[in-house]
């Protein structure tokens, strides 16, 4: 009997420890990226999925301090913002250029009001966990809770007695495009549509609409719309008493288009009543927005949806499970993987429908159609990321863009819901399939990669929207200033890296004629040295150096010779394929560490910025230096990486700064894209567990990172694999998949 008790209080106690444990959800804190311009949101999502619904906070009043009609601004929340109008469906995540976050939902109680400078409210407790967000509303006591599946947003609004009002603003949000139309199917559903689009305004007609279908639990006691009525002329405005006002339609609930317009719903409703929305969105009609919306929510039951979003966060987080670590360091790490898996999102509706890019023609997916492909970011970690973590994904991505070759004629550079915003510089779909292809993940068509990849390599003409500065590029070896403020050097670095990957693929394939021509093209970033300066140094269109000449011109965002969101700094050591040609270059080894550690100590390095975060790992490319990547990386991650709204040093770039974080947490970084290995740097972690996905590395189904500390030092003394002293500070993908425990052992230097 004594016995039995005994193992009935060890289980009782192994029970506790067990259910006590916290999941990777629970690390999870989406309030990291909300400052500092991180320009992350805290909305409800689930990974990868369409739908993103967020709190908006960045309109309507002086108490906020960043206002999207007063300055540039690009996310629908600001953690030091208070005055909230409600919660916008579809919005990007990271971004610096303003777009979506429209569809705006809000409730109210007592009159209707529907100027949202006067029913935006102040708001308190604010929660958010992965697939969910809640918070009260000060000005009327509610109670708002949000969560969504794929391609559906569900709220549900908590009130106080009386008069309860939920109304769908149409005339605002992020957006640089106005325009939009709705209709009353029936006393609880609406639909119709609105116009998005000019991403960056770079293509201001790379425009498309969104579909909606929106329905609530409960018959409205009435319903109606609004909208802002253009003054006219004083005798006008005379005849008109809408002139200038909203104007609220009582007695009209057919189809309203234009502008500024919104529907509403009022109920009756007893005290803390609930009332539950459903929206569901579609870019391709309103009949597909509805059959998402019955086929994800066929009925109401918010804490269902909730509870499954959290599960679906929860599958995805616990690919990569770590141990040891602080608590805070854990919840940075977990963030940043969340925010690695929010773009890009799956396109096509539940029929498999989706809109073709560019000519939007409804086509039909036999597999997971993605979109807001950020290539120019995401290739450097995120991508890399994928392949290792989460192949499946990579694979769908990369037969996306495929599609998206084979619809439009080019591969995407920064693609926006089968449109290309052609923002940012170079052919980064190269580099992102290039490197997965020599890690081994070949589940796609590669000869039409190619073909697709040849194209943009070759064509010198105007048709040549991926690389327009090719005609210079392969004439001369590098891009000419032409125009006072251009980007000719950043976009001449950015095709060398990509002709550099385009070498090893065309290698891999035979193809050695085509392997040297491309080689020896990525070697032309030789010619922008200017030994003077010891930095890169635009040409003009006669050969010569740009002169007057400051290799800091460009800090601070401004507008800078040749070179796109920095300086020469940022962008001298951005050749990860070929250090040694560099080091040669610069004068050799001692000089070229001098040259880049001066980088660091003059404060010329910038870690927001994407040329340039991989100037820590550089070191790791010369022997002996390798100690100078383990200090850097550690004080970055440390200052700049918190559990903290302002966690994030700058726009989070579709997960990009965030992903920089945790493969360096882990202890491996993608260092060049296309060279199939990575840099090793000091674990944060005791021990790091990778799930490996059985389909594309068949020999394990998991690998360990562990660090041991011998002595008090963040160094890397030696490295240990399968019981194997390993020499060097580069792992091949190949041998860390096909590893079972990789030892990283630390201490003094």
């Amino acid at each position: 009997m004594i016995k039995s008790i005994r193992f009935l209080l060890l289980g009782l106690f192994l029970w506790e420890n067990v259910s006590a444990q916290k999941l990777p959800t629970d690390y999870v804190n989406p309030f990291i990226g909300t400052s500092n311009y991180g320009t992350t949101n805290p909305g409800a999502q689930v990974p990868n999925g369409l739908m993103n619904v967020s709190p908006f906070n960045v309109m309507g009043s002086s108490l906020n301090a960043f206002d999207k009609d007063a300055r540039w601004w690009s996310t629908p929340y600001e953690h030091s913002n208070s005055y909230f109008t409600g919660f916008s469906h579809v919005n990007l995540s990271g971004v610096g250029c303003p777009d979506m976050g429209s569809l705006l939902l809000m409730p109210t109680s007592g009159k209707l009001e529907v100027d949202y400078h006067q029913y935006g409210s102040t708001y308190t407790q604010e929660v958010a966990h992965p697939g969910y967000y809640s918070n009260v509303l000060k000005k009327y006591g509610i109670k708002t809770e949000v969560s969504a599946t794929t391609r559906v947003g569900v709220s549900k609004f908590t009130f106080p007695k009386g008069q309860a009002n939920i109304l769908l603003n149409l005339g605002e949000g992020l957006t640089n495009e106005t325009g939009a139309t709705v209709r009353y199917v029936s006393d609880t559903e609406i639909e119709g549509s609105k116009l998005l689009g000019s991403f960056c305004y770079t293509n201001n007609q790379a425009v498309y609409p969104i579909f909606f279908v929106m329905r609530v639990n409960k018959k409205p006691s009435k319903r109606g719309y609004w909208k802002f009525q253009r003054a006219g002329e004083k005798w006008e405005n005379d005849w008109n008493k809408d002139a200038g006002k909203y104007k609220i339609f009582t007695d009209y609930t057919d189809q309203l288009s234009g502008d500024d317009l919104g529907a509403y719903f009022s109920f009756d409703v007893k005290e803390n009543e609930s009332l539950e929305v459903q929206l569901a969105v579609s870019f391709v009609s309103v009949e597909n927005a509805r059959k998402n919306l019955d086929a994800e929510q066929a009925d109401f039951s918010f804490e269902k949806t909730q509870k499954n979003a959290a599960s679906l966060w929860n599958n995805a987080l616990s690919k990569i499970q770590v141990e040891g670590g602080t608590e805070d360091q854990k919840t940075v790490f977990y963030t940043a993987l969340y925010h690695a898996m929010i773009h890009p999102n799956i396109l096509q509706d539940v029929n498999g429908e989706y809109p073709a890019m560019e000519s939007r023609k409804t086509l039909v997916a036999d597999h997971n159609r993605y979109t807001v492909f950020s290539l120019w970011d995401t290739y450097r970690n995120v991508q890399p990321l994928m392949s290792l973590v989460y192949p499946d994904k990579q694979v769908g991505m990369i037969r996306s863009m495929i599609d998206i070759y084979k619809e439009s004629g080019w591969m995407p550079k920064w693609e926006l819901y089968s449109r290309e915003s052609y923002t940012m510089d170079g052919d980064p779909a190269v580099p992102v399939i290039v490197d997965a292809w020599m890690k081994g993940i070949r589940d796609f068509d590669v000869n039409t990669v190619y073909e697709a990849f040849l194209k943009s390599a070759t064509i010198t003409d105007s048709t040549n929207k991926i690389r327009p500065d090719n005609a210079d590029y392969v004439k001369y070896g590098y891009v000419p200033l032409r125009d006072s403020f251009d980007n000719s050097v950043s976009h001449a670095i950015e095709y060398y890296v990509a002709d550099w990957n385009l070498a090893q693929l065309a290698g891999s394939l035979g193809k050695t004629k085509d392997a040297q021509l491309f080689a020896k093209r990525a070697q032309g970033y030789k010619h922008y040295y200017s030994s003077e300066y010891g930095t890169f140094r635009p040409i003009l269109p006669n050969g010569e150096f740009l002169s007057p000449f400051s290799p800091l011109m460009g800090a601070n965002f401004e507008p800078n010779h040749g070179f796109h969101e920095g300086n020469a700094w940022n962008y001298s050591f951005a050749i990860p394929f070929d250090i040694p040609g560099l080091v040669k270059l610069m004068g050799g080894k001692q000089k070229f560490v001098d040259r880049l550690q001066a980088t660091f100590d003059k404060g010329y390095f910038d870690v927001t910025n994407e040329p340039d975060m991989l100037y820590p790992h550089v070191f790791s490319e010369i022997k002996g230096e390798e100690w100078r990547t383990q200090k850097l990386v550690k004080e970055i991650l440390e200052k700049h990486f918190t559990n903290s709204p302002g966690g994030i040093p700058g726009n989070d770039d579709t997960g990009t700064m965030s992903t920089w974080a945790l493969m360096n947490m882990i202890g491996i970084y993608p260092f060049c894209p296309g060279r199939p290995d990575y840099t090793v740097v000091t674990p944060v972690f005791d021990k790091v567990t990778i799930q490996l996905d059985k389909k594309y590395y068949p020999n394990g189904d998991k690998v360990t990172i562990r660090r041991q500390k011998a002595g008090a030092g963040d160094y890397i003394k030696k490295i240990v694999i399968d019981g194997k002293p390993f020499d060097g500070f580069k792992i091949n993908h190949q041998t860390l998949v096909n590893s079972k425990d990789i030892l990283i052992v630390t201490g003094n230097r």
